[in-house]
Order: C-alpha cells, then structure tokens, then sequence
C-alpha cells in the first residue's frame, strides 16, 4: 500500500492499520531496522508494519537471513544501570556481528543467570550512552538527544566494539569543536585582563598573539611575554621594567622610551623595530639581556643602555647613534654597517665583534684596538 506519511509515528500506524486491515504495532525499515522516530523516514523508503512478530525480509521468501534462528529474533530486556530496554536479539546481533554485543547474544544461554528478578539482562554500563548505541544499532542513525556528552557515547561504543558508530562519533565529535581563535588580543581586551589580575600575580602571556595591538603607556613590568607575538605593536612609553621577551616577535613595533630596565629579549626578534630614547640602564644594578637578539635595522638613537648584554646579537644597518653603551657587552656582536657615530663605549666589550662598514665619528670614548675588533 502507499501511504501518506505524516503526524507522528502513532499517526502513521494507525493509517497503516486502516489500509492493511491489522493492528500494526511496529514499522521497519527495508533493511529490518525498527524505526521509533518518524522523522527517521525518508521519502523512497518501503517501510514494512507488523503486529509485533519479527521481522522477515520478504525476499527471502519468508525465510530467516542466514544464521538467524528463532533465537536471534527472541525479545528481550536489558537492564543497563537500572533503566530497562526492550529489543530483539537480530537488533544486537546483525548490524554489527563481530561486536561484544553480537557475541554476548548470539546464544540464548550466553549470559546464564546475569538476569535480575524481573528477567532482565544486567549490563554494569551507563544507560544514557546506551540508548544512542542501541538507537543505532536499530535504524543506523547516529541521534544524540541534547545534553549527552558524545565523549561518553564513543566511549561506551568503543566497549562494546561497535566499530561503524565509533567513525561516525569522532567525526561529530570533531565537528562540534570550537575554532581555534588565534586572533590578537586587543587593547581593551588586555586592559580588562590587567585589571582583573591581582598586581602581585605573575601574568603569563607565553605564545599570545597581541600583533598590532597598542599597548603605549600600559604597565608591563614582571609580565611573561615569552615567544608571543608583539609584531607591529604600539609599545612606546609603556614600562616593560624586568618583562621577559624571550624569543618573542617585535618585529616592526615601536618600543620608543619605553622603560626596558632589566628587561630579558633573548634570541627576541625585532627586526625593524624602533626603540628611539629607551632606558635599558637600572639604578639597582640589574642588566637588560638582548643576547642572540635579532636587531636588524633597529632605530635605537638616544638610548640608555649601560652595562646592556647584546653578545652575538645582530645589528646589522641599526641606528645606534648617540646610544650610551658604557661597560655594554658586544662580544661576537654584527655591527656592520650600524651607525655608533656620538656612542659612549668605554669599558665596552667588542670582542670578536663585526664593525665592517660601522661608522664611529664623534665618539664620546675613543675605540683601542686592543678591544679586539674585526
């Protein structure tokens, strides 16, 4: 018979009991699978209704599918945590016949006398990552009702060995994850974050994305900003006094008297960066470390740093013009072609340093060549 398949699954066997002349209790799919949801209908299917005996697939001209006796097609119930299921044994078995739930079925006398009072078959397992399993096991659908952790699910079909539901688990699971973020913080979004943070806390900020971000004028001091990513940022008067910059990205930011005082910029990239009238030099004694920085291009014009640590750290075309590097550490550092005219370097380290092509006019201390230059 065709029928109009509308209103809920109630609705549509009482018009199949109408047109057939029986009292149709179940609807199953082509396949055998019993269908409890009509929305799990589609258009072309043939849908077969039953009283309530098994399903037979009719091209077998009536006869069971082959290694399914009467034993495979028994309903039963199981108790899972405490809640109660009714279903047949070709439910548990066809679908997926090498799972745990095949093997533990496929007998009738498989699980003895693992039954409670009411007959029932006790499953030690969580009943609400069980009903999607069996659901699935009935039509082939993976549905999930809302609030159900899809991790618990997996889990569960992974127990039982359900193999085909595990794919189609890790593929939702997958699709349900949020996108990764890694747009840059805003300034207003990390103000609200300082303020938040008690002033004694130590605020790390490793591997954090604030390129392009104005941060000019804020208080940074003690902040962890190891290997984030600063490029192009607005730094100029904010008071980075003892930030760790290691390995961070500064490249094409303006750091422009910006308080440096004990900074950390270890193998740090500033590469084309403008850091005009810093203050590396602390009172207290503490050295800015820039060691195995990447300088390249820098404008430093102006800048305080005594005792500053810039061994083998590239500088190469920087402006360091009228910079104070009294007692500074150059050991193995590329000057070349880096403007020192007006700098300050006595007691300065230049070791091993690379001065081809530096220009050194109008220095405040002259350079003995028994600092070792190359």
């Amino acid at each position: 018979q065709v029928v109009a398949v509308y209103g809920t699954l109630s609705d549509l066997l009482s018009v199949a009991s109408n047109k057939l002349g029986i009292k149709a209790t179940s609807v199953y799919n082509g396949k055998g699978g019993l269908i409890d949801d009509i929305a799990l209908i589609r258009d072309d299917d043939v849908l077969f209704v039953c009283e309530g005996e098994p399903f037979i697939d009719p091209q077998t001209d009536g006869r069971p599918h082959e290694g399914l006796t009467g034993s495979h097609t028994d309903w039963l119930t199981l108790n899972v945590g405490g809640r109660y299921f009714t279903t047949t044994r070709s439910t548990l078995v066809n679908k997926e016949p090498d799972s745990m739930l095949a093997h533990m079925f496929k007998d009738k006398d498989a699980w003895g006398n693992k039954q409670d009072h009411r007959g029932a078959f006790l499953i030690d397992r969580s009943p609400e990552y069980f009903e999607p399993i069996l659901n699935y096991l009935r039509h082939g659908q993976l549905i999930v009702n809302d609030g159900i952790n899809l991790l618990g699910v997996l889990e569960e079909a992974r127990f039982f060995g359900i193999d085909s539901l595990i794919e189609h688990l890790e593929i939702a699971i997958k699709n349900s994850q949020p996108a990764e973020d890694h747009s840059p913080i805003s300034r207003k979004e990390f103000v609200r974050f300082l303020l938040a943070t008690p002033t004694k806390s130590e605020l790390r900020c490793q591997g954090l994305n604030f390129s392009g971000a104005d941060l000019s004028r804020l208080d940074l001091r003690y902040i962890n900003f190891k290997m984030a990513n600063l490029s192009r940022c607005n730094l100029a008067h904010a008071n980075l006094c003892c930030a760790n910059l290691e390995r961070a990205d500064l490249s094409g930011s303006v750091l422009d008297c910006a308080n440096l005082q004990g900074v950390k910029m270890l193998c740090s990239n500033a590469e084309g960066a403008s850091l005009k009238g810093c203050n590396f030099e602390d009172p207290s004694g503490l050295k800015a470390n820039l060691e195995g920085a990447n300088l390249k291009g820098v404008d430093m014009e102006g800048s305080q740093m005594t005792g500053i640590n810039l061994r083998v750290a590239t500088l190469k075309n920087a402006k360091l013009k009228n910079c104070n590097l009294r007692g500074a550490t150059l050991a193995g550092t590329d000057l070349e072609n880096c403007d020192l005219s007006g700098c300050d370097l006595q007691e300065a380290n230049l070791r091993g340093s690379n001065v081809k092509g530096a220009i050194f006019e109008e220095m405040l201390t002259p350079l003995h060549m028994s600092q070792s230059v190359r």
